[in-house]
């Protein structure tokens, strides 16, 4: 009984190393967000442009481009203030895989604008890939 529990905490620490499952949370998010009509062939070609990223120092492959992020705010902004909640915004970041579950993020009581969603979206998505 010993050996098959160390095998899982070993199985639980390599893919905690990896981050593998950041990435497939992540490409889980992608592959819904596009609901392409060849799922595996959008997805063996994200982690090849993944690769290629790596290799060659290019931008590393985003889903969201900025009328992406805009039309997702603005889905969320029903009021048309300019500005979303901190419990949307979180939402939000969850919802594109970008926010892990055990992280707490800190609430400055300010309604979020679409300069400072679009730029954490960003910022997220660079540390996301950075990683892999």
């Amino acid at each position: 009984m010993q050996a098959r529990g160390s095998r899982e905490q070993e199985a639980r620490d390599y893919l905690e190393k990896h981050r593998i499952m950041e990435l497939l949370n992540y490409l889980t998010s992608t592959l819904l967000f596009f609901r392409p009509e060849k799922p595996r062939e959008y997805l063996i070609s994200v982690l090849e442009r993944l690769r290629i990223a790596k290799m060659t120092g290019l931008a590393f492959p985003f889903f969201m481009d900025h009328s992406n992020i805009v039309s997702m705010f603005e889905m969320m902004d029903t009021s048309n203030k300019g500005t979303i909640s901190f419990v949307q915004y979180r939402e939000a970041l969850k919802t594109l895989g970008l926010l892990t579950a055990d992280e707490v993020l800190k609430d400055d009581g300010h309604a979020v604008t679409l300069d400072k969603f679009r730029r954490e979206v960003n910022k997220r998505m660079e540390e996301i890939w950075a990683v892999f």
